[in-house]
């Protein structure tokens, strides 16, 4: 059986993605996403900057930035693109019990060519299965 350590960050992520669909889904009709998401994204700003500080054990942040790479600035870009998408797509008409499910899916096969291409993550005939099964659900669920 996996641990509680191994299996507390799925929690987490399902917990706060269902939250996130809500959400998202719940933006204003004529409220712009981006001043939408300007608000989301300064209480995310203070919330991340007091998780530093509580749960940092004494780090200091000048010496974290000191170390930081590429990444968090692509991060942010595309974490605008991955909220004013699903914004888009609701107001477009998409259901919530729909739309997350299709780009899942998509997700779910394009991370594995991009693991296996990559990160040299194998691409079993286990996983070429789910991703046939992926694309069979995703037929069954826009009908």
């Amino acid at each position: 059986m996996p641990s509680f350590s191994f299996l507390w960050p799925v929690g987490l992520v399902v917990l706060s993605n269902i939250v996130y669909q809500i959400c998202s889904k719940s933006v204003p009709a004529g409220m712009s996403p981006f001043a939408s998401l300007t608000i989301t994204y300064l209480v995310g700003a203070a919330a991340s900057l007091l998780a530093f500080f509580v749960l940092g054990k004494g780090a200091s942040i000048g010496d974290e930035l000191h170390k930081v790479n590429w990444a968090p600035f692509v991060l942010g870009l595309v974490i605008v693109g991955l909220e004013v998408g699903f914004i888009y797509a609701y107001r477009a008409g998409w259901e919530v019990s729909v739309a997350s499910v299709v780009q899942s899916s998509f997700l779910a096969v394009a991370l594995l060519l991009v693991g296996h291409a990559l990160y040299g993550e194998e691409l079993s005939p286990t996983k070429l299965l789910g991703v046939a099964i992926c694309l069979v659900g995703l037929y069954f669920i826009n009908r």
